[in-house]
């Protein structure tokens, strides 16, 4: 994706005003290692906890069957809410595994969840080709630019795309995806800058 960029644009933020979005073209980080243990620590607290209950209150007031969780951070949501789960990360794996929680996507599934974990996956449309009907998403949301570079989300080969409100609701209604909800939830238990939306495939 990279090897068509103009000299001097390789390692930036690409950001188009006219989509509401943007993409970082540094290659993505390696996930192995404690991330998964990071994350696990981070479940654990209160606010893994309130924000576990929201999650689940989100997608109960659509869907009401068994969701598939990309990038389960520490594995509380996929525990507490009786989900299945799938990671790149090599523990996260072996935890959904002697669990019986893990599924690969690529064979779909009904409902997707996508917890502070699309802005990370390089071909985020692919994964989204395999959801029959919800997808489910939290992440952090910029008014522009600007607001992209400053902020604390702002992440090169971490968080690989960058999406406006108007940019994000526009890109997946490209994907085949209309939104049913928006909130702010994550952001009022704490969470700067995270907006949680609810899709539902068109008919």
């Amino acid at each position: 994706m990279t090897n068509a960029l103009p000299p001097g644009l390789t390692d930036c933020l690409l950001w188009s005003e006219e989509l509401g979005m943007g993409f970082h073209p540094r290659k993505p980080m390696d996930y192995s290692g404690e991330y998964f243990e990071k994350y696990q620590e981070l479940d654990a607290t209160l606010m893994g906890e309130a924000l576990t209950r929201a999650r689940i209150e989100l997608v109960r007031r659509h869907f009401d069957g068994q969701v598939l969780d990309i990038g389960i951070g520490g594995g509380r949501f996929v525990e507490e809410a009786d989900a299945f789960g799938f990671d790149v990360n090599p523990e996260a794996l072996a935890w959904l595994r002697a669990n019986g929680r893990y599924k690969n996507p690529n064979f779909g599934w009904p409902a997707m969840t996508f917890w502070d974990s699309l802005e990370h996956i390089p071909e985020p449309e692919v994964v989204l080709k395999g959801i029959g009907e919800w997808a489910f998403v939290s992440m952090p949301i910029y008014k522009d630019a600007k607001d992209c570079l400053a902020s604390k989300h702002f992440k090169p080969a971490e968080h690989l795309w960058y999406w406006s409100l108007d940019g994000f609701i526009a890109w997946m209604d490209r994907q085949g995806f209309e939104v049913m909800e928006v909130n702010h939830a994550e952001s009022e238990l704490g969470r700067e800058g995270i907006t949680s939306f609810a899709f539902r495939r068109h008919e």
